[in-house]
C-alpha cells in the first residue's frame, strides 16, 4: 500500500469514527476534543510546517470565544453568523500580531506573541462586555440557519464535527499545495529559500494569519458548545496545553495534533476527578517521558514503526 492509499484509508477511517462516535461516547466530551483537536492542528500548521513557534495561540481562540459569545448573547446574531464573526475577529487579531511579530525568529518572535497574548488577557480581564473573572455566561446554542435546532448535544456534535473536518481538509489541501511546500522550505532552510526569490516574510504572514484564524475557528465553535467563556480561554496556560497536544501527538504531521489533543482532553476528563490539581503534574511527566523515548510524537513513531515493518518484508 502506497503512502497515499494510507493516508486516504486514514482519512476514511477518521471519517466513520467520527460518524459512529455519538452513539458510545458522551457528545459534550467528543465535542471538546474537536475543538482543541482543531485548534492544535491550527497551531501545527504554524510550528510544524513554518517553523514558528508560537505562545500566544490563546488570545485567538479565547478573542473568538468572547467575540461569538457576545454577538450570539448581546447582539442577538445567528449561530452561524455569530461563529463567522467569532473568526473574523481571531483573523484581525493575527493580522495584527503577525505584523508586529513575524519579522522576528526562534525565542524572540515567541516571546513576542506571548507578550502580545498576556496584553489580551488582561484587556479581557478588565472590560466590562466579557464578565471579567466571571466570564461570559449564559450563551444561547439557537438554531443553525434557522432549522437545525442545536440545544440537542448530538445534533450540534455532527455540526462540530463538520467544522472540524471543513478546518482538517483546509489545512491538509494547504501543506499539499504549491504554498504549502514554500512553507516547508521556510522550516528547513529559510536562507535557501530567500535565495531562491521567495518572500519569506509574506509567506509567514499568510501562514500565521490562517493559523489564527482556524484557531477562532475553534475558540467560537467551543463557546457555542459549553454556552460560556472564561479568562482561561485566553490565559497563557491555554498556549501551552495547545503546544502539549501537537509535540504529544507529533508536531509536522497531519494527524499528530488531532492524536495529541485526543489524548490530552481525555486525559483530563479521567484523571481531573481522582487526582485534582494533580492532573497537570501528570501529564507533564507524561509529555517528559514522551519527548525523551518519542521524539517525534505518537504519530510520528507509530509511522515510523509502520515505515520499518514494511521495508522489512521481501
Amino acid at each position: 500500500m502506497t503512502r497515499a492509499q494510507t493516508r486516504y484509508l486514514g482519512y476514511a477511517v477518521l471519517l466513520v469514527l467520527g460518524l459512529l462516535a455519538p452513539l458510545v461516547v458522551y457528545p459534550v466530551f467528543l465535542m471538546n476534543a474537536l475543538c482543541f483537536a482543531l485548534f492544535a492542528c491550527a497551531f501545527n500548521l504554524l510550528l510544524g510546517y513554518t517553523g514558528l513557534l508560537s505562545f500566544g495561540h490563546a488570545a485567538f481562540f479565547g478573542t473568538a470565544a468572547y467575540v461569538t459569545g457576545y454577538s450570539a448573547k448581546v447582539l442577538g446574531l445567528s449561530t452561524g453568523l455569530a461563529i463567522l464573526a467569532g473568526t473574523a475577529g481571531a483573523l484581525v487579531l493575527g493580522i495584527i500580531f503577525g505584523g508586529l511579530s513575524i519579522r522576528r525568529q526562534g525565542i524572540y518572535f515567541a516571546m513576542i506573541t506571548l507578550a502580545l497574548s498576556q496584553l489580551i488577557f488582561f484587556f479581557y480581564l478588565q472590560a466590562s462586555f466579557t464578565g471579567g473573572e466571571d466570564g461570559l455566561q449564559a450563551i444561547p446554542r439557537g438554531r443553525l440557519l434557522w432549522v437545525i435546532n442545536l440545544e440537542n448535544d448530538r445534533t450540534l456534535y455532527y455540526v462540530v464535527f463538520a467544522i472540524f473536518l471543513f478546518g482538517f481538509l483546509l489545512i491538509h489541501r494547504t501543506i499539499h499545495s504549491p504554498f504549502g511546500q514554500v512553507m516547508k522550505a521556510i522550516r528547513e532552510n529559510e536562507p535557501r529559500a530567500i535565495s531562491l526569490g521567495y518572500d519569506v516574510n509574506k509567506y509567514k504572514m499568510v501562514a500565521f494569519v490562517l493559523s489564527a484564524a482556524l484557531a477562532g475557528l475553534a475558540g467560537a465553535t467551543n463557546a457555542i458548545v459549553f454556552t460560556f467563556v472564561t479568562l482561561t480561554d485566553v490565559d497563557w496556560h491555554t498556549s501551552g496545553d495547545v503546544v502539549l497536544m501537537t509535540l504529544l501527538g507529533g508536531m509536522g504531521s497531519i494527524f499528530g495534533p488531532v492524536v495529541g489533543a485526543f489524548s490530552i482532553v481525555t486525559l483530563e476528563s479521567k484523571l481531573s476527578d481522582k487526582v485534582g490539581s494533580l492532573v497537570s503534574v501528570i501529564i507533564g511527566a507524561i509529555f517528559v517521558i514522551c519527548v525523551l523515548l518519542f521524539r517525534r510524537g505518537i504519530v510520528g513513531e507509530v509511522q515510523g514503526l509502520y515505515r520499518r515493518v514494511v521495508g522489512s518484508q521481501p
